[in-house]
């Protein structure tokens, strides 16, 4: 089903969407660009519980192991995973909160 998407490269950034549309906005955003595990999931975690339904988090991370950690999260949870965006030195990544 994602091989309908295609990667695209937007001011240095690679955007690679999942569920979502490559112009993802956020509505709130969790700079953890430097931080070890699990800080960056325990700020994604922490922020989703502070917002209502619907909200769209941008988890910004430079640690590699951010991606299976939200992922993985994000279905148990119930939340959706949307995009992840490539950028020179750190991964954003958009979570709908449910």
């Amino acid at each position: 089903m994602l091989s309908q998407y295609k990667s695209v490269v937007n001011g240095g950034c690679l955007v690679t969407p999942t569920m979502a549309s490559a112009e993802t906005t956020a509505d709130v955003t969790v700079n953890a660009i430097g931080s070890s595990c699990p800080g960056p999931l325990m700020g994604l975690i922490g922020k989703a519980k502070d917002v209502d339904s619907g909200t769209v988090v941008r988890l910004q991370s430079s640690n590699e192991q951010t991606e299976g950690d939200v992922a993985e999260w994000a279905d148990e949870s119930g939340n959706e995973l949307l995009e992840s965006v490539e950028c020179d030195d750190h991964v954003d990544r958009f979570v709908e909160v449910r």
